[in-house]
């Protein structure tokens, strides 16, 4: 139900957002049943580094994350914070996205979830009708 809600979401934008340019990505069809998640691994600052990724190793984080069929659209290391990953994921595999940070990524990281939808074509629009 709430990928639903989503994927509506990501649809009615969708329309408003003029064709992409050369240098960006092309934008997710209308009603093709996914979104974009995106996921904050904020560090766990009282483990260096090292003891972070011999952790993730050990409970199969490498191998697991993210699991297949999900898309990684971005995946970006925002200093001080940890790493901020953006997924296109399938409505039908969220759970599996959930279940793969729980099992593998906690502990190492603390996470939080946004669901996301690009943006940038449709500010790009406004903000050029807004200078007229």
């Amino acid at each position: 139900m709430l990928a639903s809600i989503f994927c509506a979401a990501l649809s009615a934008h969708a329309q408003d957002a003029p064709p992409p340019t050369a240098s960006a990505p092309a934008p997710v069809p209308a009603g093709d049943g996914t979104f974009l998640l995106t996921i904050f691994l904020k560090h766990d600052e009282s483990k260096p580094l090292p003891k972070i990724n011999q952790q993730l190793k050990e409970q199969g984080y490498f191998k697991t994350f993210p699991p297949p069929g999900v898309e990684v659209v971005s995946w970006y290391v925002m200093m001080g914070i940890g790493q901020v990953v953006t997924l296109r994921v399938p409505a039908d595999k969220l759970r599996e996205v959930n279940r793969a940070i729980e099992t593998t990524a906690w502990g190492g990281y603390h996470t939080e979830f946004y669901p996301t939808y690009d943006y940038k074509a449709a500010a790009q629009k406004l903000r050029d009708e807004m200078n007229k």
